[in-house]
């Protein structure tokens, strides 16, 4: 299942795309439970649900898009048609709710070093978590989301597909989507990250209409990518910074894993790609940084 869903990070967007609208900025909360108000007229100028209030230690702002066409669930890729050159590095950490005991048996969802390498690199770098690795790995979700650094986003509780199919994931229905994503922001929450953003990337990628009608009560900005990093179950870090190298354009979107077990040569092959794209003059950013732009 864990090969399933890393193909599907790094395979590619799928379903309808939709290109970076007008950013605005919104209080990064964790959004609450969606009120019935909320689902029947969403707004488009409403940054947060009246349930959630700022994490202590947050950002007090945070660029999200504005809703599409119907209140729909906005979809960030790429900042286009720069002229500045920065990149964004996103690391989904992968974990399905069903991979407990395998990692009770001693298989690695994380991949500390990778963080520590990111760190000593100075990268700043969004972490696109699931709301079961931050309930696994409490401690480090605590440390990468309390780091300036960093900032989480959430990638789901479970892990499941929210549109069918989706390469092989097992697919959520329109009320379990919803209470999957609150799930992740209230694991996050638990394990005491602050540095939390209210962006979200659908497992796989995979997205259709229905799905962002969905995430709409949630308040959620999607946001996808346009360089895949090929990382996931490589065995070759030189190929894996090429692939990166040859895809990354001003404004790119880069999605890599922070998962030891099923990419683990990650943090080799950022060891060439961050050296390489400086020199060539890229400056590293969040996505946040990214959006606002």
């Amino acid at each position: 299942m864990l090969g399933a869903a890393l193909t599907g990070c790094g395979g590619g967007p799928s379903g309808p795309q939709q290109g970076a609208g007008q950013a605005r900025l919104a209080s990064p909360a964790a959004p609450g439970p969606a009120t019935a108000s909320s689902q029947s007229s969403p707004s488009p100028s409403a940054s947060a649900p009246a349930s959630a209030s700022p994490l202590p230690g947050a950002p007090a702002k945070v660029p999200v898009l504005t809703p599409g066409a119907n209140g729909l669930t906005p979809v960030f890729e790429r900042t286009r048609q720069r002229s500045e050159k920065t990149v964004a590095l996103t690391f989904d950490a992968d974990m399905t709710s069903d991979q407990g005991p395998r990692a009770a048996s001693g298989e690695r969802f994380d991949n500390p070093g990778l963080i520590e390498t990111l760190r000593r690199l100075k990268v700043p770098s969004t972490v696109f978590m699931t709301g079961r690795w931050a309930e696994e790995y409490s401690d480090q979700a605590k440390s990468i989301g309390t780091d300036p650094n960093f900032e989480i986003a959430n990638h789901s509780y479970s892990h499941h597909a929210f549109k069918s199919p989706c390469y092989g994931l097992p697919a959520l229905d329109e009320e379990a989507a919803r209470a999957d994503v609150e799930r992740a922001f209230a694991a996050f929450r638990k394990a005491g990250a602050v540095n939390t953003v209210p962006y979200f990337r659908f497992p796989g990628g995979c997205y259709d209409d229905q799905a962002l009608k969905a995430l709409a009560p949630a308040k959620v900005t999607a946001v996808q990518w346009d360089v895949v990093s090929g990382d996931a179950f490589a065995k070759d870090p030189d190929a894996v910074a090429e692939q990166v190298l040859a895809g990354v354009k001003p404004g790119s979107v880069v999605v890599m894993h922070c998962t030891r077990s099923a990419a683990p040569v990650t943090e080799q092959a950022i060891q060439k790609i961050v050296p390489e794209l400086r020199k060539r003059g890229f400056r590293f950013v969040k996505v946040s940084e990214l959006m606002g732009k």
